[in-house]
């Protein structure tokens, strides 16, 4: 979510509340299909991992943070009484910049915006790193913990125009050997799992909050690696959402050069990307 789309007149102290029309849906929807929604601010007062940066600072400006913290406020009241099975809060996509207490002092105060609304809400945070480090100081507020999906880069991210580095990545494979470290399936358990199964033993609940691969990485590697990473979590009992299902990353127009899509409604179809998905 961008919370620019519900402002009015670009004042982040304006809320519209006729502007969730669409988040309504969504939810609505996720709902009818035996989805599990979970709501993410992706840019947010104060702070965004994409470009433009944002004015202010999220982690510091006690300001800021009230704005923020009112607009997860203004969220859970909308969206008060529907169970934790159906919809939860995922607090700000990607944090990155800022150190572990810090970040624990942020997620205080928007849970207790939220909490004070709706006091079961589960609420999610993301790992510090741009979601890949475990934040062990937000145990004591009983959030769950989002972690990423994304390694290696080399795979996820090989020939994306956005990410500098993956201009320059060899072609991958996969199990791969990247200088002296070999990419595969042992690998992802040691270096992405096992720390936050270490985290998960201290109570915290954990969600692969995004992953995918650029449909530049050929089809045959990036089902390779999805295959290990969704057996993975189905062995951790972690739940997972892709980035994304229609579009670059995902099994519906796609646009991959090496795939023989089926048409369905007018969208082209990676079978066997859906399928993995759905035994998984």
């Amino acid at each position: 979510m961008d919370y620019r789309l519900w402002i009015k007149e670009g004042d982040w102290n304006r809320i519209n509340p006729d502007a969730f029309g669409d988040l309504d849906q969504a939810v609505d929807w996720a709902g009818l299909y035996g989805l599990h929604a979970c709501l993410n601010i992706h840019r947010a007062p104060g702070y965004c991992i994409n470009l433009p940066r944002e004015q202010g600072d999220l982690w510091k400006d006690p300001a800021t943070q009230e704005i923020c913290a009112a607009h997860w406020a203004f969220l859970a009241r909308r969206y008060r009484g529907i169970p934790n099975s159906k919809i939860s809060f995922d607090l700000i996509n990607e944090p990155n910049g800022v150190d572990n207490p810090t970040y624990a002092r942020f997620v205080e105060k928007m849970a207790g915006a939220i909490r004070k609304e709706d006091p079961q809400r589960l609420i999610i945070a993301d790992g510090t790193d741009v979601g890949t480090r475990p934040v062990r100081e937000l145990i004591p507020l009983k959030v769950a913990q989002a972690t990423r999906g994304y390694q290696p880069m080399e795979i996820s991210h090989y020939k994306a125009p956005w990410f500098t580095d993956g201009v320059h990545f060899s072609p991958p494979a996969w199990p791969m050997k990247s200088g002296t470290e070999i990419f595969d399936r042992a690998w992802l358990k040691r270096k992405w799992i096992d720390p936050w199964k270490e985290l998960e033993l201290q109570g915290a609940g954990i969600f692969v909050g995004e992953w995918g691969a650029y449909n530049q990485t050929p089809h045959s590697v990036v089902m390779a690696w999805m295959r290990d990473q969704l057996e993975l979590w189905q062995e951790a009992g972690w739940g997972w959402a892709l980035w994304n299902f229609r579009g670059d990353f995902g099994p519906l127009d796609s646009k991959r050069s090496d795939v023989v899509y089926e048409e369905i409604d007018g969208h082209q179809v990676d079978r066997k990307m859906l399928e993995l998905l759905q035994r998984h």
